[in-house]
């Protein structure tokens, strides 16, 4: 079993908090990894902001040792168009550009969204993203990353969202890099606990535990945040929250315990990634420093500790 130990996804400061602020709050709740989630003007600012905000970072003893979207807007090859495709390929290459100023192995993204009334050329869809994909292989190796990593969802328009899926595109990008390791960067999942999934009709199709362990071959790091029992609402684990959601940090824990041999490689963390209350409102936007510190205390608690302290 790989060591595990936690970090934070910064969406929820996005417009509300900054990072100086965030990375405080990590020291002193002694959490020191960070997944620098994307926003809208992180792919135009210049190459010395990202120098200076690892700098903050680094002073604080906090490493940015991943970059991953915060929505969809890399989704461009499951479009099918041209003109959505440039932009994607633009907008990943300055993606790997921002991972490699902040010092990140790793970035990465979900696949993105079909369009409902678009969904009889999925499969064509799928695999224009893995056409794509292994050129990226190539393209994070030349910047020195270590790994590109992919996201499965809990919806069929966005894929992958079962464990079909997952086992069939982490073996392909798997095989590719091992048929080029001089030339390309890994390829791995970056999963979530709180996903599974639902079909139309409100049916669990896929269990969001038997979900999330069949990423473990291909597993780069993860998402922790909690839902409920048909994967609606996302929220934190605060005491208020715990009684609603579905993940049970300890069961996740020993899902490592039985399962965690066959994840390649030796430290694994798990994101805290809180959607954060609504954005903007005085009311409200000062929730969020309680929101994170309780998540972290429950996660230390229940997810860093030996297995004879838990079982």
């Amino acid at each position: 079993m790989p060591e595990l130990t936690l970090g934070v996804k910064s969406d929820p400061i996005t417009y509300r908090y900054s990072f100086d602020w965030l990375f405080d709050l990590m020291a002193q709740e002694g959490v020191f990894y960070l997944q620098l989630g994307t926003f809208f003007e992180l792919y135009f600012l210049p190459d010395e902001y990202f120098v200076e905000l690892r700098g903050k970072a680094e002073k604080r003893g906090i490493i940015i040792d991943s970059v991953f979207s915060a929505y969809r807007e890399l989704g461009g090859f499951l479009r099918l168009d041209p003109r959505h495709e440039q932009v994607a390929w633009r907008t990943y290459l300055r993606l790997m550009e921002v991972a490699r100023l902040v010092g990140a192995r790793s970035c990465g993204a979900c696949m993105g969204a079909l369009f409902r009334d678009r969904m009889e050329r999925r499969e064509e869809a799928i695999a224009n993203y893995l056409k794509n994909a292994k050129m990226f292989l190539h393209e994070a190796k030349k910047r020195g990353l270590q790994c590109l990593t992919l996201e499965p969802m809990s919806c069929y328009a966005e894929p992958p969202c079962s464990i079909r899926e997952v086992v069939w595109i982490g073996k392909e990008l798997d095989a590719y890099h091992r048929e080029n390791p001089e030339t390309t960067a890994r390829f791995g999942f970056c999963a979530d606990v709180s996903h599974g999934w639902a079909n139309q009709n409100k049916e669990i199709v896929e269990d969001s535990l038997a979900y999330f362990a069949a990423t473990f071959p291909y597993l780069w790091e993860f998402h922790f945040k909690n839902t409920d029992a048909i994967f609606h609402e996302t929220f934190g684990f605060e005491p208020e929250n715990l009684s609603r959601g579905i993940v049970n940090v300890r069961e996740i824990r020993h899902l490592f315990e039985e399962k965690g041999e066959t994840i390649p490689q030796e430290k694994l963390v798990g994101y805290l990634e809180l959607p954060g209350p609504k954005l903007g409102r005085d009311y409200s936007d000062i929730l969020l420093e309680r929101m994170l510190r309780e998540s972290l205390r429950h996660l230390k608690s229940e997810f860093l500790q030996e297995r004879s302290a838990l079982w």
